[in-house]
């Protein structure tokens, strides 16, 4: 007679299932962080190949968008939790791994998704992308952030306000610190301001469409939104808000580019160097850093109705194409170009109206593009610095005297906005300038909190924008 214990059949080999939402997702993570890609440029396309293959409605769309910048947004937040859920420095982890646990974290912390379906899909994505023994890894970490909510993670992991206000903040709002320094010096004042500001880095930013003049009208986006999904703009005469989600490029305005997709920031900036007042002509127009295109073509809308020329120049070519693309079918003349400010082939004293919107750290878009703020790092401003200053120069050196400069930046950051346009104009590292601030506040009415000026800074928190700097200098001789 046999005693020995019968042994249970072993389970049938299972193959694991692929979720199409969370493997798109995950691919868009793989690619930002390997290919220093950006999630604004490669989620669309891959959005509309899956929905090309049929089984890939909007719901699906919408929740593999919330995955992916929810992740990326809360990432610094998110890196916390998981590591002190595991026995090893967050950095001996693969980063493919931590793509999967911070996917996963966002859906139980950070989402309505039930604990255990969050928990199972990021297992079973696990088993897809990584194999069986990373799973059961990515199943313990899973498990034990479940066991609390965000609040009280938090709590857990981020140091007290009184005894490291930075480091609370950067671990709480998901910026890092030297971010969260920089931001809080350029905003000024106590913690309600800065703590309101990173707030609103990490809210989903609204699709603001912007109709450009004399080729459409706000009336036409709204009519062809449908009013229940079209909202005015907070500030500008030619912006509308997109209540819902929804797709820009299937009105038939944006496919013409009679508008375009841009935020009131940039169209506020735009509009602020066009009415600036002049003294003597105003013919000839540049828009000295021209590309992705969207204030070049809201500029060339606005000079043809005067009766100007604008000249678009933009030094990488594959950027120049895409400004040809935003300005084509403009009924004034205009000219693009590809040229480098800080050595231009136009001579000096040749325009009217110059917008330079610089190069730059990008912190005022961290709503639009949340994987920069990880991307970035302080010693990125000192090589910002030549470039800013060089492109202010020339642009004073090619407008008249009595013509405008309008120097933009979207960034906040103190290094690259005042104190760029203090050096040029006091001539440190290069020969004095003579120009003098133009007041920019009063060329953006009706908005608010513009602060003491001559120059302005618009913020997410207070104005619904980007935060887009805005400088205007007029040449004096």
């Amino acid at each position: 007679m046999n005693d020995q214990p019968r042994r249970r059949p072993a389970k049938p080999h299972r193959r694991p299932k692929k979720d199409p939402v969370r493997f798109l997702a995950f691919e868009v993570l793989r690619a930002v962080d390997e290919r220093d890609a950006y999630a604004n440029l490669v989620l669309p396309p891959l959005l509309k190949k899956a929905r090309g293959q049929g089984g890939f409605d909007h719901r699906d769309a919408a929740l593999a968008t919330e995955l992916v910048y929810g992740t990326l947004r809360r990432q610094g937040t998110y890196d916390a939790i998981v590591a002190a859920c595991i026995d090893r420095p967050l950095r001996e982890v693969d980063p493919p791994v931590l793509d999967v646990l911070n996917m996963g974290v966002h859906q139980l912390l950070g989402t309505r998704i039930p604990t255990h379906a969050a928990v199972s899909a990021s297992v079973e994505l696990a088993r897809v992308v990584l194999g069986e023994g990373r799973a059961k890894f990515v199943n313990a970490v899973l498990r034990k952030v479940s066991a609390d909510d965000l609040d009280g993670w938090v709590a857990r992991v981020a140091p007290s306000y009184e005894d490291d206000a930075e480091d609370h903040l950067a671990v709480v709002h998901s910026h890092p610190r030297w971010v969260v320094s920089a931001l809080w010096d350029a905003l000024g004042g106590g913690r309600a301001g800065i703590e309101d500001l990173l707030e609103a880095d990490n809210e989903r930013p609204e699709v603001t469409l912007v109709a450009r003049p004399g080729r459409s009208t706000t009336a036409e986006l709204v009519e062809a939104l449908g009013e229940e999904n079209a909202l005015p703009g907070r500030w500008s005469p030619y912006a509308v808000r997109m209540a819902e989600g929804g797709e820009p490029g299937a009105l038939t305005a944006v496919r013409e580019s009679r508008a375009g997709v841009q935020d009131e920031g940039s169209q506020l900036v735009a509009a602020a160097l066009a009415d600036a007042p002049l003294e003597g002509g105003d013919t000839r127009w540049l828009d000295g850093c021209a590309g992705p295109g969207g204030k070049a073509a809201l500029l060339a809308a606005l000079a043809a109705e005067r009766g100007a020329t604008l000249l678009a120049a933009e030094k990488q070519p594959h950027r120049a194409r895409l400004v040809e693309r935003a300005l084509a079918g403009n009924p004034g003349p205009y000219q693009v170009v590809t040229a480098d400010g800080t050595r231009p082939p136009w001579r000096p004293g040749s325009f009217d109206r110059i917008l330079m919107d610089v190069p730059c750290s990008g912190l005022g878009a961290l709503r639009r593009r949340p994987e920069a703020r990880w991307r970035r790092r302080k010693e990125d401003l000192e090589s910002f610095a030549p470039l800013q200053r060089g492109l202010l120069r020339e642009a004073l050196k090619a407008v008249r005297v009595g013509g405008v400069v309008g120097y933009a930046t979207c960034s906040p950051h103190l290094a690259e906005t005042r104190v760029v346009v203090e050096d040029v104009l006091k001539g440190r590292g290069g020969a004095p300038v003579e120009a003098e601030w133009v007041d920019a506040r009063p060329l953006m009415p009706g908005v608010p909190a513009l602060g003491d000026g001559p120059d302005v800074q618009l913020w997410p928190h207070l104005h619904g924008t980007d935060a887009m700097y805005l400088a205007l200098l007029r040449r004096t001789a």
